[in-house]
């Protein structure tokens, strides 16, 4: 099991858009937050800090793709609607995915999930994620232009 004792962050892969992702404490539960010039990209970095909470990102192989497509009334109900579908086709394909393109119009998420089948030989085991939530819930632009999409999920 991975410890949870600090704050976990990680720049993006090399090849990607600038962003970066982390964790944040909150009691039992862990924050997740990713950043990037672009809503899409922060909700990319926010799906990657989700997934290290579970296993390393960068342990795996983007040979499948899964495509998704979300609704919501707002950008903070969207974000918890992409990380709950993610959650959601990790336990339906039995994969794990560590690669995310995501396209936002709207109120509409369109998304890429690229990753593998879950191989407990070669990927790291984590805490499971249960699902994300409506706490410490945030997306939006700051004074730098970054984006910042947060939300605390429940372990």
């Amino acid at each position: 099991m991975r410890s949870r004792a600090g704050p976990r962050s990680k720049a993006a892969p090399a090849g990607s858009p600038v962003g970066s992702w982390e964790h944040f404490p909150h009691g039992a539960d862990v924050g997740v937050r990713g950043r990037g010039p672009s809503e899409a990209v922060a909700f990319e970095q926010v799906a990657l800090a989700m997934i290290a909470i579970t296993t390393n990102p960068m342990a795996i192989r983007p040979t499948d793709c899964v495509r998704v497509t979300c609704t919501a009334p707002d950008d903070e109900l969207l974000l918890a609607d992409w990380l709950n579908a993610i959650l959601y086709e990790m336990a339906t394909h039995r994969m794990v995915f560590g690669r995310f393109n995501v396209a936002i119009d709207g109120r509409v998420l369109h998304a890429e999930l690229w990753g593998e089948p879950f191989d407990r030989a070669r990927h790291e085991v984590g805490t499971e994620v249960k699902g994300a939530t409506l706490t410490a819930l945030l997306v939006g632009q700051g004074r730098d232009g970054q984006w910042t999409a947060q939300c605390v999920v429940d372990v």
